[in-house]
C-alpha cells in the first residue's frame, strides 16, 4: 500500500496542498475554539486579533519593529551559527575520525544533548554579563552540543572500505580525512549544520530574556508583561516563519551541492 511506503514521496504538488490543508484545518480549530468563550482573550487571541498586531508591529507611525526586532534576532542566530560551524564541524571531523579524540571530547558534550541548557542561563549572565556576547555564547552553547555529535555520527558512518582503500594506495592520515572521510560524510554533516541553525532558534526567546534592547524574544516579553497576547502570538509566528525560511533556504543549498544525496 502506497500509503504505507515510506520510500514513495509524494508529488510536489500534492505535497503542498495537503501542507496548506493542514495548516488551514489548525487556524480554523484555533477561530473555533477563540469564538467559543472557552478560553478568554487574553489566553488565546482570534486569527484576526493575530493578524492585526502582525500589521500594527509591521508598520506603526513609520517605524516597523517587527523588522527591528527580527533583524537583531537573525543577526544573533547569524553570529551563533558561524561560530558553531566554524569550531563544531572540525571538531566532529576529528572526534568521528579518532576514536582516542571521541573518548576524550565526548563524555564533555554528549550529556549536555539531554540537559535543559537553559538552566544554564544564569551561569553564563553571572560569567559573561547581560551584554551580546552572552546571547550568543548561550546560543552557541545550545547548538554546539547537537552539531558536534552529529557530525561526529556521519563521519563515522562512511563505509570503512573507502578508508582501507585509500590507505592501500599511500594515502597519509590527514589525506583519509579530508579527500575521504569529510567529502563522503558532507550530506549528513550538512544535516547536522541544519539540526544546529534549527536549535538556535528554539533557543532564540531566552537569549533574549535577559537585558535585549531589541529582537522577537524581547519584544515578546514586553507583550506579555503588558498583557497583549495577540502581540505574543504575533512574535511566535514570526519565529515560526523565519526559522522554517532558514531550514528551507539551507535545505535548498543541500539538495543544490549534494545532488546525488538527495534524489529519489
Amino acid at each position: 500500500m502506497d500509503f504505507w511506503n515510506p520510500y514513495r514521496a509524494l508529488p510536489p504538488a500534492q505535497q503542498r496542498v495537503i501542507g496548506a490543508a493542514s495548516v488551514g484545518a489548525v487556524v480554523v480549530v484555533w477561530a473555533l475554539l477563540s469564538a467559543s468563550g472557552l478560553l478568554s482573550k487574553n489566553q488565546l487571541p482570534s486569527p484576526l486579533a493575530v493578524a492585526e498586531a502582525l500589521i500594527y508591529l509591521g508598520w506603526y507611525e513609520g517605524k516597523s519593529a517587527l523588522a527591528v526586532a527580527t533583524m537583531w534576532s537573525v543577526g544573533r542566530v547569524a553570529a551563533a551559527s558561524l561560530l558553531v560551524i566554524v569550531i563544531g564541524v572540525p571538531l566532529g571531523v576529528l572526534m568521528g575520525a579518532s576514536p582516542r579524540l571521541n573518548a576524550v571530547f565526548s563524555p564533555l558534550i554528549d550529556p549536555f544533548r539531554s540537559a535543559p541548557v537553559a538552566a544554564l542561563l544564569p551561569i553564563m549572565v553571572m560569567w559573561f554579563g547581560i551584554g551580546e556576547f552572552m546571547k550568543i555564547a548561550f546560543l552557541f552553547v545550545g547548538s554546539i552540543v547537537y552539531l558536534t555529535p552529529l557530525v561526529r555520527d556521519a563521519v563515522r558512518a562512511v563505509p570503512e572500505q573507502y578508508l582501507i582503500a585509500a590507505k592501500d594506495i599511500g594515502a597519509t592520515p590527514w589525506e583519509c580525512i579530508m579527500k575521504v572521510l569529510v567529502p563522503l560524510a558532507m550530506p549528513r554533516i550538512m544535516d547536522a549544520i541544519i539540526v544546529g541553525v534549527s536549535v538556535s532558534w528554539t533557543y532564540i526567546t531566552v537569549a533574549e530574556y535577559v537585558n535585549a534592547q531589541e529582537g522577537l524574544g524581547q519584544l515578546i516579553a514586553n507583550a506579555r508583561r503588558l498583557s497583549a497576547m495577540d502581540q505574543v502570538f504575533a512574535g511566535i509566528i514570526v519565529i515560526i516563519a523565519v526559522a522554517l525560511l532558514t531550514y528551507q533556504t539551507l535545505m535548498w543549498l543541500k539538495r543544490r551541492f549534494f545532488k546525488w544525496e538527495t534524489q529519489t
